[in-house]
């Protein structure tokens, strides 16, 4: 009886099992897993178009003509004329010393000058009477009324004056070469701007010693800043594509939105042996002021222009190796894209030419492919070319 029970309560639960299974089957999702779904995308179709080369530079600004304003001698300021931030032209005063004991020697040798003046006057006039009487014994020697010693006599007087004339005006060169020379030293108690353009620094004030027995320190600073130098390093391995004359377009962070141009005046014959870069020097006009001297600088030097170069925005490249100009990039094929490897060659702005690997018209994954893997289904939502 018990075993006959035991059979029964078996026999119930496997078909219970079954039926479970069956329901379970009946009800359940259908076989097999869901798909991956599109990923969304961005697309730029590879086109041909003129390409402008260029180098990527980054520098600094500086005043291509400057000049510092010193004393030529010790003195005293007695008066300063202007102020930092002022225009100047060459000439104009900057400060004045004091010229006291200067003006005393200026006296001294001026009336010196004049006592010389006098003595070459004297000087002639002697030189005239010796020779008229030189004259006069010549013509009374050849009537007999004067000795050969008396005409002797006047000869040597006449020798003596021309010698005495001949030393007063030496006499007289020397006297008004010190005078010059005083002059041009009271000249210099002026101290005047060496060029035109602006007092960037002023480092004096009226009371100062000046000049040798304090180190002759600056005591203006005068910057012209209608024309600036930017320089630029460039790897040496860009080197050869570099041309004295080459435009240059830049920028700095203090202007924001605005170009500026130059033109490549300078490039040095020896590389930086730390780095292995070239030092070159651009010409900037600045004819406007709105730049300064300091400022940094990223631009670009172009180098020359191509036509008919296939290119892409630097963003559809994947694991883009600029050394060796190796790339990746995905290109879609109907609803799907696949990972292509590509060539690259010249950069200019956002674009990248690409010498090899893919074909005008082919789209690209501009935006949206950070996660893509080959063969992977995409939906193309806005492009340039779609």
């Amino acid at each position: 009886m018990l075993r006959t029970a035991c059979g029964r309560l078996i026999a119930c639960m496997i078909a219970g099992t079954m039926l479970f299974g069956c329901s379970s089957r009946t009800n359940g999702p259908p076989e097999g897993k869901a798909g991956k779904p599109a990923v969304a995308v961005e697309v730029f179709r590879a086109s041909s178009a003129e390409m402008t080369e260029g180098i990527d530079v980054v520098g600094s600004l500086s005043p291509k003509f400057q000049a510092d304003a010193k004393a030529e001698f010790a003195g005293i300021v007695t008066q300063v004329y202007v102020a930092e931030w002022v225009k100047v032209q060459k000439g104009t005063p900057l400060a004045k010393l004091d010229t006291r004991e200067l003006d005393l020697m200026h006296q001294k040798t001026e009336a010196a000058a004049e006592e010389s003046k006098a003595a070459v006057i004297q000087a002639e006039v002697a030189q005239n009477r010796a020779e008229r009487e030189h004259i006069r014994f010549v013509k009374l020697k050849e009537v007999g009324l004067v000795t050969k010693q008396n005409l002797d006599d006047a000869a040597t007087e006449k020798d003596a004056s021309a010698a005495r004339v001949s030393a007063a005006r030496a006499h007289l060169r020397v006297s008004e070469n010190e005078l010059r020379q005083m002059q041009t030293r009271l000249s210099k108690a002026t101290i005047r701007s060496p060029m035109n353009g602006v007092v960037s620094q002023r480092n004096v004030n009226v009371g100062d010693l000046v000049g040798d027995f304090v180190g002759n320190k600056v005591l203006f600073h005068i910057v012209d800043g209608g024309m600036l130098d930017l320089t630029l390093t460039v790897p040496s391995n860009q080197m050869g594509a570099l041309r004295i004359g080459q435009p240059l377009t830049f920028s700095t962070d203090a202007i924001p939105g605005k170009t500026f141009t130059g033109k490549v005046t300078f490039i040095n014959p020896a590389v930086n042996e730390a780095d292995r870069s070239v030092r070159i020097i651009a010409d900037v006009s600045n004819d406007s002021g709105e730049l300064k001297a300091g400022l940094f600088a990223k631009g670009r030097i172009i180098t020359g222009k191509r036509s008919g170069v296939l290119q892409v925005p630097r963003t559809s490249l994947v694991s883009w190796d600029v050394m060796k100009k190796q790339a990746e990039v995905f290109v879609v094929r109907g609803e799907k894209v696949n990972r292509l490897a590509v060539r690259t060659g010249s950069v200019s702005s956002d674009l990248v030419e690409v010498s090899s690997g893919l074909t005008p018209g082919d789209l690209v994954v501009n935006r949206g492919g950070f996660s893509l893997r080959d063969g992977d289904r995409v939906k193309v939502v806005q492009g340039n070319g779609r």
